[in-house]
């Protein structure tokens, strides 16, 4: 329950709640924090930022404080590398990643906890690369005071599947690079896809264990696959050859080279010729020839999935169309831009 006073009749309670203070372009943020014993010198400061009443809460047996209700909240939706502290302000808490990785959003699940009246979570893009202490989401209630039950539905919800978000740490792969292509195995052209590829890999935080060239050959394809799977690399990039020419054997070239499953074609421009496949469990990434032409690709939506353990599928690749179109911009801003951010 809550009981109205006047501002002026305040001095010698304790505030039920923040108080915030906007200055634009200067501060937004609690200018007094709940539980702050009014005096004489904060009415006129309470009265400037229109508070001429204040409230006193008595809750009953079945309601509940914004602050708790942010905690039980906050203590659902997290999950795998994320923290946070019970330390509300203005109501609401946020959730910070605890280490560098890559984001993962239950998309349902928040859906589902967004659903439940006067309770909400925001959160980043699900599969952004984060830094550690990086605020991820951040969740409140929207009384002041509400009653128990949707807290507790909307938590359950959360917790359902171990949490809505989540960190992993992006693996440190070992990547074995096959350049394809008979004009530049021969040299009759300079390669310019290794070092394109090399520096995705390493900006990532892995490193490329070795670089093969072979010609528009399956079995010579097929034997640079298997070399780098034989001295150890736990991922294998190949570019080139992914075309439907008939001069393409690139991924024939896989299907010999022992391929368990091969999923060819991705919602996405650029990329849609983009080949995802796995050999005795390491995973090949085939990048088609867009990569030399364009800053950004469909790899670098797949590639960081891949370092953080995740299995990629038709499913994942069919996904990826929602916010798969790039925008071709004259300056590209990727990662801040919408390229991939359809869920």
């Amino acid at each position: 329950m809550l009981k109205k006073i006047n501002v002026e009749d305040a001095v010698g309670t304790h505030l039920a709640h923040d108080i915030t203070e906007i200055r634009p372009g200067e501060f937004k943020g609690p200018a007094f924090r709940k539980g702050h014993e009014v005096c004489n010198e904060d009415i006129c400061h309470l009265q400037k930022l229109g508070k001429n009443h204040l409230y006193l809460i008595d809750l009953a047996d079945d309601e509940i404080h914004e602050n708790q209700a942010a905690a039980i909240l906050a203590r659902s939706l997290a999950g795998e590398g994320i923290r946070w502290e019970d330390d509300p302000k203005e109501g609401k808490i946020g959730l910070h990643a605890a280490m560098d990785g890559l984001l993962n959003v239950d998309v349902a699940a928040l859906a589902a906890f967004n659903m439940v009246d006067e309770v909400v979570c925001a959160t980043l893009h699900s599969h952004t690369i984060v830094n550690k202490g990086e605020l991820v989401a951040a969740t409140r209630a929207i009384p002041l005071a509400m009653k128990l039950a949707p807290v507790e539905r909307a938590a359950a919800i959360a917790s359902q599947h171990g949490g809505v978000v989540s960190v992993k740490a992006l693996k440190k792969a070992k990547v074995g690079l096959v350049v394809t292509g008979s004009e530049v195995f021969h040299g009759l052209i300079e390669d310019k896809f290794a070092p394109i590829l090399s520096g995705k890999v390493t900006d990532l935080g892995s490193e490329v264990a070795g670089v093969s060239f072979a010609p528009d050959d399956e079995t010579l394809i097929t034997a640079a696959i298997r070399s780098h799977v034989d001295t150890g690399c736990d991922l294998l990039l190949l570019s080139g050859g992914m075309s439907v020419d008939p001069d393409d054997v690139t991924r024939k070239a896989i299907r010999m080279a022992g391929a368990q499953e091969m999923h060819y074609g991705a919602a996405a421009l650029p990329g849609a010729m983009f080949l995802v496949a796995a050999i005795d469990g390491i995973p090949l990434l085939g990048v088609p020839a867009c990569g030399l032409h364009h800053r950004v690709t469909v790899l670098d939506l797949v590639l960081p999935r891949i370092l953080a353990g995740e299995k990629i599928t038709k499913k994942e690749l069919a996904f990826i169309g929602h916010g798969g179109l790039c925008r071709d911009c004259p300056e590209c801003s990727y990662p801040h831009c919408p390229f991939g951010k359809g869920l």
